[in-house]
């Protein structure tokens, strides 16, 4: 199978090396930069469980050149996207399949979503311009459950996690998925075939969606921000906010926040990819994130106020810093 990595990062190293590793494949990467230097000096590197596991890269900056893929995995941070899009059309074939490993909100996920009318997120979709381009038959949806962090460019270090979940943005059984679910096993993730995937996508937004910012914005770990009952609070209000929206969408989730943040706090002590990205200068995912769950919430007449305030806050520290345009 031929497999293209769109963005060679945390996230998309993990995959790229775990599948490059696996017999049958054939793993590109589009990346720039140090990245892309690193992979073509050293290959895929990962360092898991104690093991350094590296596998020879073919990587470029230009789609074009890498060809017609059979699946091609999108790992870039949601703001980079858009931008991209319109160059990956030399990646996709009658019979591409497109997998979005991303944080957040993807641009998908309204378009398949019958409460939202079929119509793009301006927050991460700008005019629909990203589903012209990777229009919705090719997707597969995805939902990682992956901590991993790149210590210097190419370099990925895996934290915890090897869970993935896929599934048919309609909900129904496909061949396609049942090939994508084989082919992850066999390089060693954690497969759960979903027929609910839009669920298990608002699942771990409704998790993750306060953390990131918070996070960000104090500069602190998963612990601190816990242990604190005022910020605890504060993200278990904006969690509400987004339970209602999930309802209304179709994504009713029964857990309180007490219990979702229960599950985080037997995690320990880690760092966010938000928080992550702003140590290291990189920009903010914040419209995937929190600002597409304002704007869903004001396309279904859900009030959110907490979640408008944290988008607020997040959003200046942001500009102040030069991570958000």
């Amino acid at each position: 199978m031929k497999i293209c990595i769109v963005g060679a990062g945390a996230i998309g190293g993990f995959l790229g090396t775990r599948l490059a590793i696996t017999e049958g494949t054939r793993v590109s990467a589009l990346a720039r930069g140090a990245t892309l230097a690193a992979l073509r000096t050293h290959g895929w590197r990962l360092q898991q469980d104690g093991m350094a596991l590296q596998a020879p890269a073919v990587a470029s900056d230009d789609p074009a050149a890498l060809g017609i893929q059979d699946l091609v995995v999108i790992a870039v941070k949601g703001q980079s996207l858009p931008p991209l899009a319109a160059s990956l059309a030399s990646l996709i074939g009658p019979d591409t399949i497109i997998l979005p490993a991303l944080n957040g909100v993807p641009w998908w996920f309204s378009e398949s979503l019958p409460a939202l009318r079929g119509r793009p997120l301006e927050s991460v979709d700008p005019g629909g311009a990203i589903a012209r381009v990777l229009p919705l038959p090719k997707i597969v949806g995805c939902v990682v459950h992956v901590s991993a962090s790149t210590p210097e460019p190419g370099l990925v270090e895996h934290k915890m996690g090897r869970g993935l979940i896929v599934g048919e943005p309609d909900g129904g059984e496909s061949e396609r998925v049942s090939r994508l679910a084989a082919l992850f096993s066999r390089a060693g993730f954690e497969l759960t075939c979903s027929s609910q995937i839009h669920y298990d996508v608002w699942y771990k937004l409704w998790g993750n969606m306060t953390a990131n910012p918070v996070s960000a914005l104090t500069g602190a770990t998963m612990d601190r921000v816990l242990d604190d009952e005022l910020v605890r609070e504060l993200c278990a209000q904006a969690m509400r906010e987004a339970g209602m929206i999930g309802t209304r969408i179709g994504c009713p989730i029964d857990q309180t926040p007490a219990d979702r943040m229960a599950i985080t706090s037997k995690l320990g002590v880690f760092r966010t990819s938000m928080l992550q990205d702003a140590q290291a200068g990189r920009t903010l995912e914040l419209d995937a994130l929190i600002g597409s769950v304002r704007e869903i919430g004001q396309r279904v007449g859900v009030k959110t106020p907490t979640i408008d305030a944290l988008f607020g806050l997040a959003r200046l520290f942001g500009r102040t810093h030069g991570l958000y345009p």
